[in-house]
């Protein structure tokens, strides 16, 4: 063979070398494509989600986020953390083109568009000092709460931003058994069947208490294992505690009529019935200390509801876990800046199509995307 055929051939091999290692290279990206091993469902995340922010808007800290009926995306987010730095348009004289502080209340489109934002003081209602946790409800409504220090309140809202109802005042907590007061709430959720309406009462106290969602009038309340909370301060990152403790930071009602709470700095979710009748337990990365493993959970859009979605801003990953024995077969995300990577994941939430969407605080300060792909 002649030396010139020897070079095409040489050539020729690094070149299907180099596509392989290409090929394999994508297919092993832990940061795209994550799941459960082949044996439960795979996500990647969308770079392009949301499409950016009209107006010269910038997000704070986004402590909130919930889909509707309609497959949109609300966000609630702190316009208060953003910091000099970042809103150097609104300076005098202006620092920099960029930014302005979008409103704490944004809807967002399938595709990562804006469809309205609202929010913050107004007449009748006493907006929080510090936003935490967003939900919509069948009807539309948009429930909106704050873990402040002197946020003891929740709001009710229409779809377009008109004020319905306050339960709660700011101020001070009365503790964890007063019927009229919250402490700090950080999350709700409402049975359309009872119109009940039913809180993670929170950051200072430490229960699930249960509102009418029409009138705000008391219905019952309970901490864990279905016990009367105890305000006590008790050891925290312990699986076993007797009470929940701070923050007691979600509420979510699968479709078989079961309530599950997270009890983020225990490590652990604790399931109920909407009696407050205590079910089961489940442990995650019970090793986890600090601020804990379970910050926001939902189930997958399946009929049966099979996986759990749970945030954990600890460790910065979506843990998916099969909710009938409470097993992880799977994650996603790890610390860090990039696209698919987590800063204090906070709340999740999913469509009707399975795509999942995250939300960050601390310096994270943005929404991710991520879309089935098995």
């Amino acid at each position: 063979m002649s030396p010139m055929h020897l070079h095409k051939n040489g050539i020729v091999i690094m070149l299907l070398m180099l596509c392989l290692v290409m090929l394999g290279s994508c297919a092993q990206s832990p940061q795209r494509i994550e799941g459960a091993e082949g044996s439960g469902p795979r996500y990647a995340v969308d770079p392009y989600w949301p499409k950016p922010l009209p107006h010269n808007w910038i997000l704070g800290q986004v402590a909130g986020i919930a889909t509707d009926s309609k497959n949109h995306i609300w966000i609630i987010h702190r316009p208060r953390t953003v910091t000099e730095d970042e809103r150097g348009a609104t300076l005098t004289p202006p620092r920099f083109k960029c930014c302005v502080p979008a409103p704490p209340v944004i809807e967002f489109d399938q595709q990562g568009n804006v469809v309205q934002a609202w929010g913050g003081s107004g007449q009748g209602y006493d907006w929080p000092k510090n936003e935490h946790g967003i939900y919509v409800d069948p009807a539309g409504n948009v429930w909106l709460g704050g873990n402040d220090t002197t946020d003891h309140q929740l709001l009710k809202f229409n779809h377009d931003g008109q004020f319905l109802l306050q339960i709660g005042h700011p101020g001070n907590s009365e503790g964890s058994n007063s019927t009229s007061q919250l402490g700090r709430p950080a999350h709700m959720e409402l049975d359309p069947l009872t119109n009940e309406l039913f809180v993670a009462d929170g950051y200072q106290n430490k229960r699930v208490i249960v509102f009418d969602a029409s009138t705000g009038a008391y219905k019952r309340h309970w901490g864990a294992f279905g016990n009367r909370p105890d305000d006590t301060e008790m050891p925290v990152n312990n699986p076993q505690s007797t009470q929940f403790g701070n923050p007691v930071h979600c509420v979510r009602q699968s479709r078989d009529g079961l309530l599950y709470v997270c009890d983020r700095i225990n490590n652990r979710i604790q399931v109920f019935r909407k009696s407050g009748e205590f079910v089961q337990q489940i442990v995650l990365e019970a090793q986890t200390l600090g601020t804990g493993s379970v910050w926001d959970l939902v189930f997958s859009e399946d009929a049966e509801q099979r996986y759990l979605y749970i945030a954990d801003g600890s460790n910065n990953e979506v843990h998916i876990i099969e909710r009938a024995h409470g097993q992880t077969i799977g994650s996603f995300g790890r610390a860090g800046r990039n696209a698919g990577d987590f800063h204090w994941v906070h709340n999740i939430a999913i469509d009707s199509q399975g795509a999942l969407y995250t939300a960050e605080v601390d310096t994270g300060k943005r929404i991710q995307r991520f879309v089935k792909v098995h």
